[in-house]
């Protein structure tokens, strides 16, 4: 690439006849020298400006990178987590289930108990019930017979 400095160093070999004004083209070549200079500054300012975006671009994909790597271990995680409560969840259900019959099954052995119990004291109240009619009756009657003495 040509630069600034190639051009202002620039010489022409001079000739006599149809030549070019000497003036006139380093008039031109210094006024080319200024502009392509500018061109020169404004495209090497470019370049490290494109370098730089690159750069930033670069750590910023960088950065992408990690997040959605990040994103994803946290989804993971999240799910691990979720998948985990349920679980806990389901065995305290079953647990409490697991609870709740074995009180119901003791209940009803207690209920069972207690109605043989209350069948077993029905049964001997009877007994007592039938003993004393008995002693009554018997009571009676010899209160019957007493009364019969005494009436002859």
């Amino acid at each position: 690439m040509i630069t600034p400095l190639d051009i202002e160093n620039k010489r022409f070999s001079k000739q006599m006849m149809n030549g070019y004004n000497v003036e006139e083209v380093d008039d031109f070549l210094d006024e080319l020298t200024v502009d392509y200079s500018k061109n020169y500054k404004e495209l090497n300012e470019l370049k490290a400006k494109v370098n730089e975006l690159t750069q930033s671009l670069e750590h910023y994909k960088n950065i992408e990178s990690t997040l959605k790597n990040t994103l994803v271990m946290a989804q993971s995680t999240a799910d691990e987590v979720k998948n985990v409560a349920q679980q806990k969840a389901e065995q305290i259900i079953n647990d409490a289930k697991m609870n709740a019959q074995k009180q119901v099954d003791e209940l009803h052995t207690q209920i069972i108990t207690s109605r043989k119990e209350q069948e077993e004291v029905k049964k001997q109240f009877d007994v007592y019930k039938a003993k004393m009619e008995s002693l009554l009756i018997s009571q009676l009657e010899l209160l019957k017979d007493i009364n019969k003495d005494d009436e002859i």
